[in-house]
């Protein structure tokens, strides 16, 4: 396995490359991109509670009926936060799936989410997760404009769009084309993040 800290180096799907905190100097273009605020942050719900279970048949409002953030996972989203601040990267648009995890791991790195369907994961109806997926490929295929649009959702959902394993927390970096395409332009983790 590949170590996510080392810069520049191929990760194990689709040769995605993993973002680094290097000096100014040797700065990863993609950190160049990100600050234009042209690109499409995908991101995998923090480090969560796995003896939880989400329970079928409640409202996603409930936190206390799934699995939610453990102390560990909330400090990763809050390690995000301060780095962006510091680099001036944008943040326009942040949706997230309804579940309690995602929109608190939203909240906690990039600001206040908004809900959006597609990005909840529907492992149980082929129909709904090719729909949520097709959409997904949509909005980040497409150019976002007031900043970098953040996407925060589940694994399933993640492996759906783009064929990659992630890691709770773990980030891709999409590239959008401006035709309903993109390119996985990197993937980050928030211990690859600097503590402020």
């Amino acid at each position: 396995m590949i170590p996510r800290r080392r810069a520049l180096v191929l990760g194990l799907a689709l040769g995605v490359l993993t973002l680094s905190w290097p000096a100014a100097a040797q700065e990863d273009p993609a950190w160049g991109l990100l600050r234009a605020g042209t690109q499409v942050l995908l991101v995998r719900h923090a480090a969560t509670d796995m003896s939880q279970r989400d329970q079928g048949g409640v409202p996603l409002s409930d936190c206390s009926r799934q699995r939610n953030l453990t102390d560990a996972g909330r400090a990763d989203a809050r390690k995000i936060r301060e780095p962006f601040r510091l680099r001036a990267i944008p943040v326009g648009r942040v949706l997230s799936s309804a579940y309690c995890r995602c929109l608190d791991t939203a909240r906690l790195a990039f600001g206040e989410p908004i809900a959006w369907l597609p990005l909840q994961s529907s492992e149980s109806d082929p129909v709904v997760q090719a729909e949520g997926t097709a959409a997904i490929h949509r909005i980040a295929g497409t150019v976002p404009t007031g900043g970098n649009l953040v996407l925060v959702t589940h694994q399933f959902t993640i492996r759906a769009v783009t064929g990659v394993d992630v890691a709770e927390g773990e980030m891709l970096v999409l590239s959008p084309h401006g035709d309903g395409t993109f390119e996985i332009l990197g993937r980050m983790a928030p211990e690859d993040l600097p503590v402020p």
